[in-house]
């Protein structure tokens, strides 16, 4: 009953493969894919002049309450918070950049590998298979908040007037997707500031612009392009990213690729289970193989074990 080297390398393969089943046939690095019908937008801070019509009419579409708290009168928020999605901020430069400044639009970057979806345990938060939209389904969301701590870009915010919390975030505007309309945002902008369409087509419009106008954008970058595994919210910008509060964040750093490196942990610590199990099954068919060797035997020699 004795096991052979030969019996062990095809345990070996045997188990190996059997535990490398629920992962990529290849362990990949798991880099980030669009949808195949991924939508988006590009900004343009070169073209924005901070006029506001977006965050108005985000607050119209959405059907959110006014956030007044600066003068009491106008839609004028501070920041993204339960009654805003979308915001204009203003970077203005000091000391000898203090002739410098740039307008920046934020809300939800929609990242092809979104952290919120990788950590909301309920699946409240899902990314859209065909368009790559990020939603909330409220019915899933237990308002643990991990969303807010995964989010690079600190975009979910969280409401608190209702005993049940609602996850405030832009969502392209699905009830004006779902007519096939744009978002309010892209709709109204008087300059063209921000555009609304696929994400490859808006790519190309970017690498377009930069390769039209040598020297002004950023680094000759696209913004979203790569951070973070890639977002279907992308920018242009004269300045800085970071000055506009754009986080630097490497093509790799994002969830799929801690997902890798747990799968293969999983998969190393079951190694070891599935050579045992295995052994086991080799050994117990082996057992067997000598049991009707042994039956044999005594049929031929008329013995009868003793029991």
């Amino acid at each position: 009953m004795s096991l052979s080297r030969r019996d062990l390398l095809k345990l070996g393969v045997v188990g190996g493969t059997a535990c490398a089943l629920p992962l990529d046939a290849t362990a990949a690095e798991h880099r980030p894919v669009p949808p195949p019908n991924a939508v988006g937008m590009l900004y343009d801070s070169t073209r924005c002049i901070g006029c506001k019509s977006c965050v108005v009419a985000c607050a119209q579409a959405n059907e959110l309450v006014p956030d007044t708290t600066l003068d009491s009168i106008h839609q004028a928020p501070n920041d993204l918070n339960a009654h805003t999605k979308n915001i204009i901020k203003l970077y203005k430069g000091t000391g000898a950049e203090s002739s410098e400044y740039a307008f920046v639009k934020r809300q939800c970057m929609h990242c092809l590998d979104p952290f919120c979806v990788a950590a909301c345990p309920f699946n409240a938060l899902e990314k859209n298979k065909q368009t790559g939209v990020v939603s909330w389904t409220p019915d899933k969301c237990i308002g643990c908040r991990y969303c807010q701590i995964a989010c690079p870009y600190e975009i979910p915010k969280f409401e608190w007037d209702a005993f049940n919390a609602r996850v405030v975030k832009c969502e392209f505007c699905g009830p004006r997707l779902a007519k096939n309309q744009e978002p309010a945002c892209t709709f109204v902008c008087p300059t063209h500031a921000v555009i609304f369409g696929r994400r490859d087509v808006l790519m190309n419009e970017a690498h377009k612009r930069i390769a039209s106008s040598p020297g002004k954008y950023y680094e000759n970058r696209v913004y979203g392009e790569k951070e973070a595994g890639g977002t279907q919210v992308l920018y242009l910008a004269h300045v800085s990213f970071s000055k506009l509060g754009l986080p630097s964040l490497p093509a790799d750093e994002h969830p799929g690729r801690w997902m890798r490196w747990s799968e293969m942990a999983q998969k190393w610590f079951l190694l070891p289970v599935a050579i045992y199990a295995g052994i086991a099954a080799k050994l117990k068919e082996n057992f067997r193989e000598h049991e009707v060797e042994t039956n044999e035997e005594h049929k031929k020699t008329g013995l009868i074990p003793q029991i």
